[in-house]
């Protein structure tokens, strides 16, 4: 997984690195120079500067000169605003919700729209188009590999424009305080070449895959039986439920709750007996009074939609 905050891996994180450097070596160059003038004043012998004209020069004229130079050179660095998407854009919507990201992939061609959560997956090379809103509290869309903080606002959409240049899977996370779970408010970015984010795409659009062993077969009745399908949808199971993260394909995602725990059979079990003691505050409860292979069925089932 691709790391640090100058780690760029898109267009609008290179201007951003780039406009960075620039300030940390001036800002430095600067530093160094008015550590050496001051090193000066305080061992000069002479008596005859003049304190207005450095006063001028230095506390005026400088900044003013530095300040405007930079702001000219940085003013096409900067992101448009409501850029007009082009024509081959992949348009992507994210609505932050507490504490969790739900994300839909607009109909292209006759390929339909779908759901997914906690992860986008994106082309290399293609521009993606995100359009950013919350369904609550203000969130903020940050995944510093890619491009800058977006604030996420109920009742409004942001728009932002991002193109991976190169392959990787890219943290990202809410960057405004959201609540007790705000810490733990994650998404991965996983940018893959076109062909592979095409085959996915298509299986992403198909509905859940049918129970081949009976443990599977006992994990989807257990679903239905708890009514895990009043919040959840599992296309071709239970459709129509938005209140939390659509499980269509679960099993093929890289995390759970939001980047809190690893995807695999155990950390669905786990998430599922004990959720408000994992993700306290969580808009789910938890369901410890079920039994040890009641768990395992439902995880084992979860996994196997991928």
């Amino acid at each position: 997984m691709n790391g640090h905050v100058l780690q760029t891996a898109g267009d609008a994180a290179h201007q951003i690195a780039t406009v960075s450097w620039v300030l940390f070596i001036g800002g430095g160059l600067i530093f160094i120079g008015v550590m050496a003038l001051l090193a000066w004043a305080l061992f000069r012998r002479s008596e005859t500067t003049r304190p207005m004209v450095w006063l001028a020069l230095g506390g005026v004229a400088f900044p003013a000169v530095v300040l405007s130079m930079l702001f000219a050179w940085s003013l096409p660095m900067s992101p448009l605003w409501k850029p007009v998407p082009p024509p081959d854009a992949l348009i992507i919507t994210v609505t932050g919700r507490m504490w969790w990201w739900d994300v839909r992939y607009g109909a292209a061609g006759d390929a339909p729209a779908f759901d997914t959560a906690n992860e986008i997956r994106i082309p290399v090379g293609r521009p993606v188009y995100l359009a950013l809103t919350s369904g609550d509290v203000i969130h903020s869309f940050w995944v510093p590999a890619l491009a800058g903080k977006v604030d996420m606002l109920p009742g409004r959409i942001q728009h932002l424009q991002v193109r991976a240049t190169q392959a990787g899977t890219f943290r990202g996370q809410c960057a405004e305080y959201c609540g007790i779970q705000h810490a733990r408010m994650a998404l991965h970015v996983v940018a893959e070449p076109p062909e592979v984010f095409d085959a996915w795409r298509r299986t992403q659009t198909k509905p859940a895959a049918a129970p081949v062993t009976a443990q599977q077969l006992r994990g989807r009745e257990l679903f239905l039986a708890q009514r895990c399908n009043a919040c959840h949808t599992v296309r071709g199971v239970a459709s129509g439920s938005r209140l939390g993260p659509d499980l269509t394909h679960v099993g093929s995602r890289l995390h759970l709750a939001a980047g809190t725990l690893p995807n695999s059979v155990s950390s669905l079990s786990q998430w599922v007996a004990h959720v408000q003691d994992v993700k306290p505050g969580a808009r789910m409860p938890s369901y410890a009074r079920l039994e040890r292979q009641q768990l395992d069925d439902l995880g084992v089932w979860l996994e196997s939609l991928k």
